[in-house]
């Protein structure tokens, strides 16, 4: 006869078999979706693979024309052209109601720039007369953008207006409720610009009406400048942003430890600026923060300063760095793998390969105006109210013209013809 407490064993060991059975597949089971979780979280933050770049960024100066802040979409700051060499002399000017800090741009053979008067004006490139006016309705500081047939810029009323290149006419307008000073880049059918309401907007180029915004922590001044997808801008906050064009999701966040209200440029995948304490940055924007960085890099300093750590690693996307020792609200300018920038009252001629400072140009006043390129002379405007014309190996004055008051406004170039404002309220063009 079959013993029953043998039996009752024999069904307990098969139930206890059976029991870590499927204990060990939902273990697996559990671990197997935490790694997935963690491949897609890595793949989702530190690779293009699930959220891709924008694959192309076509809006750009056609050749001749200067249809935007510091020319093109990186904010090079030069033409590649080679041609006429404008000699100081004036060829025309205009004179608005009120002080001029917006650049101009020029497309088509119409001159646009903004004023504290409240209106956009469209010049005719050879004669300066009136085309039209558009009136805002407070200072027009942004500098505008000209991209098929469209005018964009930005005004203290806390609009991002579009205008027709033409007439003038409104197309739309969009409501930050917040100053916006930041000139607008326009590529892929989007406006991006920033606000004094601490936001980076992404806007349709046709409709006006919001793609995306991303907060950062103070005011955005600074202008975008974008290349590979990514946009690159700085924030009174301190720091730099690279953020996905398409969607504005953030990839990199890099602490300048200073205001940063100048506009960065862009070239080969590397974004340089100039905070506002004069040290000017490379930087990788293709590369990513790492988790909790910017937490974490602070109890790590703590931690190396009182000898029980190693020494912190260099933010995420450093690649070097260069002390001017002089305060800085100029964008940079490069040509090939020279750099040049304005510093208090000042302006240097960096080697960005070897560090080297090749030359250093001194002015009268404070040079907050960024320097434009063309035919291997360089103009910036400053604040001793002269427009300069340098050479750009030697940084060597070639001719300056004196408007009588304080330039901050940056020149375009179009044709030989270089085109610069004054806080006079005039709008020079001098070939």
């Amino acid at each position: 006869m079959e013993n029953p407490l043998l039996h009752d064993k024999e069904k307990l060991k098969k139930r206890r078999t059976s029991y870590f059975r499927r204990r060990k597949k939902v273990i697996i089971s559990v671990i197997s979706v935490l790694c997935l979780l963690i491949l897609f979280l890595y793949l989702y933050q530190f690779t293009n693979i699930i959220v891709r770049l924008p694959d192309s960024l076509s809006s750009t100066s056609q050749p001749g024309d200067w249809a935007m802040f510091q020319h093109d979409l990186t904010h090079s700051g030069s033409t590649n052209q080679v041609g006429d060499v404008a000699q100081g002399n004036l060829k025309w000017s205009f004179t608005a109601d009120s002080a001029i800090h917006s650049s101009p741009a020029v497309a088509n053979g119409i001159v646009y720039v903004g004023s504290r008067d409240g209106n956009l004006y469209a010049l005719d490139v050879e004669t300066g007369d009136l085309l039209w006016n558009f009136q805002a309705s407070s200072w027009v500081e942004s500098s505008p953008a000209v991209v098929n047939g469209i005018v964009y810029f930005g005004s203290n009323d806390g609009q991002m207006y579009a205008v027709d290149a033409d007439t003038g006419a409104e197309l739309w307008s969009f409501d930050t409720y917040y100053v916006v000073r930041s000139s607008p880049a326009v590529v892929n059918g989007k406006v991006y610009f920033g606000g004094d309401n601490h936001y980076v907007y992404a806007l349709s180029a046709e409709t006006g009406e919001q793609q995306w915004a991303y907060e950062t922590g103070n005011m955005v001044t600074s202008s975008p400048a974008i290349s590979e997808g990514i946009l690159f801008i700085g924030s009174s906050d301190g720091f730099f942003y690279a953020l996905n064009a398409h969607t504005g999701r953030l990839r990199l966040k890099f602490d300048s430890y200073s205001f940063a209200s100048s506009s960065p440029a862009i070239q080969d995948g590397i974004g340089y600026f100039v905070s506002a304490n004069g040290i000017i940055y490379a930087i990788d924007i293709m590369a990513r923060n790492w988790l909790w960085e910017h937490k974490m890099i602070t109890m790590w300093r703590a931690a190396y300063l009182y000898g029980i750590a190693p020494a912190p690693p260099a933010p995420s996307g450093y690649i070097w760095s260069y002390k001017t020792w002089m305060r800085a609200r100029s964008s940079p300018t490069i040509v090939g793998n020279i750099m040049y920038t304005g510093i208090e009252n000042g302006l240097i001629s960096l080697n960005m390969d070897t560090g080297a400072e090749l030359w250093r140009f001194e002015s009268e006043g404070t040079i907050t105006s960024s320097a434009a390129v063309a035919s291997d002379v360089l103009y910036v405007g400053s604040e001793d109210g002269n427009l300069y014309a340098l050479d750009m190996a030697t940084g060597a004055v070639l001719w300056s013209y004196d408007t009588g008051m304080m330039i901050t406004s940056s020149p375009a170039v179009d044709n030989g013809v270089v085109y610069i404002a004054s806080h006079n309220g005039t709008l020079y063009a001098i070939e």
